[in-house]
């Protein structure tokens, strides 16, 4: 085990219009907390957003950025490439209000509040949740408070 890691910090996406981009995840109560640009990778915007409710971030770069990435990158008029991120998860209080102000806000629906069980040998945990696309694409999951 590496004891190196003490958290979790930011997930970084390359935003096909990054001010849309920007825009949705503030709806989502993210704010700007630092911007800028590094020309050597190419990258002309880049900002770092943080959660006003809760310790996460997420990193937003324009799509020219010349970064290392997983995949190839998305071409004009490619609906979906994937890749090894599958989803990006937050917990939520009441997924079907997260997933209908997502829509409201330019996410397009993907899969309305549902209940699963996850079972294994020792127990079985039961969880709610709903799915939306971004506006840039990527999968969010709205995950009603659990304990696994």
């Amino acid at each position: 085990m590496n004891s190196n890691i003490i958290g979790f910090h930011h997930f970084a996406i390359k935003a096909q219009d990054f001010e849309k981009t920007v825009q949705f995840y503030r709806t989502l109560n993210f704010e700007v907390v630092h911007g800028w640009s590094l020309p050597e990778f190419n990258l002309e915007k880049c900002v770092m957003m943080k959660n006003k409710g809760f310790d996460c971030y997420i990193e937003i770069c324009d799509n020219n950025a010349n970064f290392p990435t997983q995949g190839r990158k998305r071409k004009k008029g490619d609906s979906y490439v994937e890749n090894s991120l599958l989803h990006i998860c937050f917990t939520v209080g009441d997924a079907n209000k997260a997933y209908n102000e997502a829509i409201e806000n330019g996410a397009k629906p993907l899969s309305a509040k549902e209940t699963l069980e996850l079972r294994s040998l020792k127990k079985i945990v039961t969880v709610s949740n709903s799915l939306v696309y971004s506006p840039n694409g990527e999968v969010i999951e709205f995950l009603e408070s659990v304990v696994f």
